[in-house]
């Protein structure tokens, strides 16, 4: 028996095996950093929900939406479970609701920055090791295209991402009511741009934009 688990170790392609823990903790980073933030702000401006629903945490297992983790990984398109948020806890809830969803996006460019930062630190000052390169190549791969991709293309101003309800604080009420009501709409009509790849290139092409911008930034 042991000499048949060696053999099947010896098997494994190590490689690989390391590429795609590094690639499933890279995306539970990502979503975990995104849906926490929401959670955060949405507490900050006076709503509990999330908080007593155990979602201001850094556990990605309060977070996974097991299909979206898996249309993240095969598609490079894919979401958590959506912080719960009462905007009748907000003084003025269409802005409480603007204001919550942002902070996923911003957190996403904010993290791309930081671990843009910390390659930089490791590339100039960190002497050469296989532990230092593969935290070295985690971060940037991390950076872009996952987290810089996240928050753009949570910009999109389609329900249920978040750039619909940024955009929906300039509606009138009953405006931005219709637009709540066909919020599960959007998600087929997201799923169907990314199978036909109508968006991809032009994310692709922001992604490298805003990463070149981060880059010389710190560079």
């Amino acid at each position: 028996m042991l000499h048949y688990l060696q053999e099947l170790f010896q098997a494994l392609d190590v490689v690989l095996l390391l590429d795609a823990v590094l690639r499933v903790a890279a995306v539970l980073l990502c979503l975990t950093v995104h849906e926490t933030c929401h959670g955060l702000v949405a507490y900050a401006l006076g709503d509990p929900t999330a908080k007593s629903m155990h979602r201001l945490s850094m556990n990605p297992l309060h977070h996974i939406d097991w299909f979206g983790l898996f249309m993240m990984l095969a598609a490079g398109f894919g979401w958590a479970k959506p912080v719960p948020v009462d905007p009748r806890y907000f003084k003025k809830p269409k802005e409480g609701m603007a204001l919550t969803a942002l902070a996923g996006p911003v957190s996403n460019f904010l993290l791309a920055f930081l671990l843009i930062f910390i390659s930089k630190m490791i590339y100039l000052y960190a002497p050469y090791t296989v532990v230092l390169d593969a935290i070295f190549t985690f971060c940037l791969y991390t950076a872009a295209p996952l987290s810089i991709g996240l928050g753009l293309f949570n910009l999109i101003p389609i329900p249920p991402l978040d750039g619909s309800k940024v955009v929906a604080v300039l509606l009138p009420d009953r405006a931005y009511g219709t637009l709540m009501r066909y919020e599960r709409y959007g998600m087929l009509l997201l799923l169907a741009l990314s199978f036909l790849g109508i968006s991809g290139g032009f994310i692709s092409g922001a992604i490298a934009q805003v990463y070149e911008a981060m880059f010389n930034l710190i560079y």
